[in-house]
């Protein structure tokens, strides 16, 4: 049921890798439920030599690529593949987007995205991060599936 996922254990759900992996480590996955986890926000990130140098400030659009990011976990979760076996999960969209508190340095960006629904291809989210359990961000947003040339039976 919940299952604990360190950052070596994550490199086999999200192709990314620094510096735009955006995720930490997974406190909690209930397949086609739910799915917890963070992102210790360090000082020494690339983001912030030219997002605000004064007053660095973690850029919006990254807070939503973390929550794409558990998100894939979960969707791979769900599904039981993984990118190894042919598949992937790409941004799809995002609706319903508010910022409530900037995200800077020595934060840990608390993740929390919940499955909606799947329609064909596309999985829809529903998405919050916290800062110290204020809200920083929330958002509806959609992965879609991606089969590459690799998949079995293609």
């Amino acid at each position: 049921m919940s299952d604990v996922k360190t950052i070596t254990d994550l490199f086999e759900y999200l192709p990314h890798r620094y510096p735009f992996l955006l995720l930490d480590r997974v406190t909690e996955v209930v397949a086609g439920d739910f799915v917890r986890g963070y992102k210790n926000i360090t000082f020494n990130e690339p983001m912030f030599t030219g997002h605000f140098p004064d007053q660095p400030i973690m850029p919006g659009v990254l807070i939503l690529e973390a929550m794409a990011q558990i998100s894939g976990v979960l969707a791979f979760e769900t599904m039981g593949t993984r990118p190894a076996d042919g598949r992937n999960y790409l941004f799809g969209g995002v609706d319903k987007v508010r910022f409530r508190r900037p995200v800077v340095p020595g934060d840990q960006l608390q993740l929390h995205s919940r499955w909606i629904a799947r329609r064909a291809m596309m999985v829809k989210f529903e998405c919050e991060a916290h800062v110290d359990g204020e809200l920083a961000c929330s958002a509806s947003l959609s992965v879609v599936e991606q089969i590459t040339a690799g998949a079995e039976g293609l």
